[in-house]
């Protein structure tokens, strides 16, 4: 397969696509170009070619992806169904590599493929895979679990930022977790290994870590905070979560526990020791020091 110059990505103004937006043009190897939505009040760089689309349209899409080598999907959740469109454009424009916004649990497990939560993201990646096998476009699904700085930064995996830190099914389960811009470093670890990465997933991780390995950080940290840690039973969160979908309630408070689900059971996949990809797209896992860095500045 020849070599990647050309890299169209949307979402680049996004917590992760401004990330991956910054590494291809600072590793000078790409020619990158911005497709935004139309009325869009998303700023780049001056230089950055950005080309205004109508998600909903293929011509418009189909002409916005014209001459390009690859393309990088970071859309966020309201945007995932919208990418079979998009596959269909870059298939007509000859988009040779396409990476769909998938950045998060093995949707390789059985178990985590049915959870409610991924719906979409399954169908869009069924619709590829299909696609992948009578034309020219080939893919590959970046899998890193949780996201460590965005998701202490949100709250998710832990809050840190509070004194009532919740514990779920004890703590110790461990599990992966990867930064925004390791992440980042692994789309461009793809475009360097196109055969080796073609038509499937690839796994990545900073480091596997606990709940109370995170929490022991933070105390190191913040040692005068009282750290009344709250504890929980998944099957109780997602229980609940089962509850509300049952009354048509499909709000993101709805989905987290499910996100908890793919990501602390063991039997989800969440934890990616011995099957990760990190060598062979370049990536090297974080120190311990290096992760207690991270945790403490979101205390």
């Amino acid at each position: 397969m020849s070599n990647i110059k050309n890299v169209a990505i949307i979402g680049a103004s996004g917590s992760l696509g401004s990330v991956v937006f910054e590494k291809l043009v600072a590793s000078g190897k790409f020619h990158v170009r911005v497709l935004k939505r139309v009325g869009s009040s998303s700023k780049f760089p001056p230089g950055t070619e950005v080309v205004e689309v109508d998600f909903d349209s293929l011509d418009s899409l189909k002409s916005a992806l014209s001459g390009q080598d690859a393309l990088v999907s970071t859309v966020s959740s309201g945007g995932l169904e919208r990418q079979k469109t998009l596959i269909d454009a870059a298939i007509a424009a000859g988009v040779k590599r396409f990476i769909p916004s998938e950045f998060g649990s093995d949707l390789g497990n059985p178990n985590a493929r049915k959870l409610p939560v991924y719906g979409h993201k399954v169908a869009v990646q069924e619709y590829l895979v299909e696609k992948a096998k009578t034309t020219g476009i080939t893919y590959t699904l970046i899998y890193n679990n949780a996201f460590l700085d965005w998701a202490l930064k949100h709250k998710f995996i832990l809050d840190v930022s509070s004194d009532k830190p919740t514990i779920i099914d004890g703590g110790n389960k461990p599990f992966s977790t990867t930064t925004l811009s390791t992440v980042a470093d692994a789309v461009l670890g793809v475009f360097g290994r196109l055969e080796e990465t073609k038509n499937r997933g690839v796994y990545i991780q900073d480091a596997v870590i606990t709940q109370n390995q995170i929490l022991e950080m933070a105390k190191k940290a913040a040692p005068n905070r009282s750290w009344d840690v709250v504890h929980v039973k998944l099957d109780d969160l997602t229980a609940g979560a089962d509850a509300k979908l049952a009354k048509g309630d499909y709000s993101m408070e709805t989905f987290v526990p499910y996100l908890y689900r793919a990501v602390l059971d063991p039997a989800y996949g969440g934890n990616f020791t011995g099957k990760t990809d990190n060598e062979l797209l370049g990536i090297k896992e974080m120190s311990e020091a290096a992760v207690f860095e991270v945790v403490k500045s979101f205390v």
